[in-house]
């Protein structure tokens, strides 16, 4: 059986050409991360919460049915530069964040919770004061092998983004593999509450990763880093098999 990660990041993906989409109305994935003071949650916890918030959103039946309240924002926000933003709250603002339209997903620490797309300038006023700086956090407890059977979004080693960045990008490689995936397999993921996880690779097998062909987030540097790939998608043998490449 081949895979839908088997093939390269340009297969098959529903993006218009850049010059068409920077032509287009300009819509933002808005994702906020829940960070109390005293009880951040952990940076692996943060990504693989963010990546499944942003399958939690496509799974929705508010974007999936043709009806569907969101569908029409997700086209275009699809349609358009795939824009994510991820921003901090706390305390009060995480109370007012929750009381707007959206999804909030929890992980063994970490709350996220993730809206419809607005448009780029067109931001809700609770979300726009939110702090997109800040978002760096440290590990709360040891990072292990991945388990087995779990697709993994691996993370360029050598490119240093802050943890907010980072969600995004891993946002983006969810997104990537949910685009590749027939509605069967999106349903048994979906019923495993989306199950992934993050990992960052050894430098040897970042290389081997990008050159087997698997699907690549390529950032186009408009903030923080120069362009260039980010995350690499690998698909788990539960959802979508794939040659299994050596661990770091």
């Amino acid at each position: 059986m081949t895979s839908p990660f088997d093939a390269p990041a340009s297969v098959s993906v529903p993006v218009p050409a850049s010059d068409d989409r920077d032509g287009r109305p300009q819509y933002v994935l808005p994702l906020v991360v829940r960070m109390e003071r005293a009880t951040p949650p952990g940076r692996t916890d943060a990504l693989e919460t963010s990546a499944r918030a942003v399958l939690t959103l496509l799974a929705d039946p508010r974007v999936t049915e043709p009806d569907g309240e969101w569908a029409e924002r997700v086209v275009a926000w699809e349609d358009a530069r795939i824009r994510k933003v991820v921003r901090r709250a706390r305390g009060g603002e995480w109370r007012r964040a929750g009381e707007l339209p959206g999804i909030t997903v929890r992980g063994r620490e970490a709350e996220v919770r993730v809206f419809p797309p607005v448009p780029l300038d067109g931001w809700p006023k609770e979300l726009a004061k939110l702090q997109v700086s800040g978002t760096e956090l440290e590990e709360t407890e040891e990072v292990g092998a991945p388990e087995a059977g779990l697709p993994v979004l691996w993370l360029n080693p050598d490119v240093e983004m802050s943890a907010g960045k980072t969600m995004a990008q891993t946002g983006h490689a969810a997104q990537l593999a949910w685009w590749r995936l027939d509605e069967a397999q999106r349903k048994e993921w979906a019923e495993s509450g989306f199950a992934l996880a993050v990992r960052t690779p050894t430098p040897q097998t970042w290389a081997e990763l990008v050159a087997s062909g698997l699907p690549v987030v390529r950032d186009a540097g408009f903030t923080e880093i120069a362009p260039g790939p980010t995350v690499a998608v690998e698909g788990g043998e539960r959802y979508c098999p794939t040659p299994r490449l050596r661990r770091p």
